[in-house]
């Protein structure tokens, strides 16, 4: 909000008016300013659409499933997990959005709609380097079907976009089938030896969730969980 002032300015939106013995008085807020703030509104979108959080919480998610277990970790700790992890793994791509676009626009070094196009460049290299190059060709013929780019950098961001979060769905689910398959074979050997022991009435989940635990722990699960993710954006 800028200072109050007796004259209005062109480039600012007149939020209130008050009269004081002085005169009238009028607060207005700078157009940027708004659009800054208007922006924010779609933060949540910009971040499971654009980062890595969707790849890690689509795994986390079947993780917990493969487990057997419903509730734990909490849905909180899993969306905070994959919030750091995908701030761990874009730290360059964010370090370089701060010091291109964030810091020089603060600093009025740059103007608004250059700080917008610096933050694209580091975000575009990063999608580009993650994106499948099938689902990157689908939202290509579907946005301009007789439309060929001549790079990569010509790709608009309104179809990279779409491209990239397809693209972590399905390496979110490959990832998540992978860790799937070891805990199924488990479950399917529990049950089995339940089977054959004319045990039919324990329910199977009773003995493997904790054969499941105590295998996940002693190979130090989470550390190899987290490890083989942030790993994963490194191809």
């Amino acid at each position: 909000m800028t200072a109050p002032s007796t004259s209005m300015n062109l480039a600012a939106t007149p939020l209130m008016a008050s009269s004081t013995a002085a005169g009238n008085v009028s607060y207005s807020l700078d157009i940027q300013t708004l659009i800054i703030i208007t922006a924010l509104a779609f933060l949540p979108g910009l971040i499971l659409l654009m980062t890595g959080f969707t790849r890690f919480i689509v795994v986390f998610a079947l993780f917990r499933q493969a487990l057997g277990l419903t509730t734990t970790p909490p849905n909180m700790i899993l969306v905070a997990l994959a919030l750091i992890m995908s701030a761990f793994v874009m730290r360059p791509t964010i370090e370089a959005v701060n010091a291109n676009a964030i810091q020089p626009y603060l600093s009025k070094t740059i103007p608004f709609s250059s700080a917008v196009t610096q933050a694209e460049a580091p975000m575009r290299t990063f999608m580009l380097s993650q994106v499948r190059r099938r689902e990157l060709q689908l939202f290509t013929t579907l946005s301009h079907p007789k439309t060929k780019y001549a790079s990569l950098q010509k790709v608009p961001m309104l179809v990279l976009v779409p491209a990239f979060a397809t693209s972590e769905l399905q390496t979110g689910f490959e990832i998540g089938f992978l860790i799937y398959i070891p805990f199924v074979l488990i479950d399917l050997a529990v049950a089995s030896i339940l089977m054959a022991l004319g045990m039919i009435m324990v329910s199977p989940t009773l003995i493997s969730l904790p054969i499941k635990l105590l295998l996940f722990l002693s190979i130090g699960g989470w550390s190899l969980l987290m490890g083989s993710m942030a790993r994963s954006f490194l191809h």
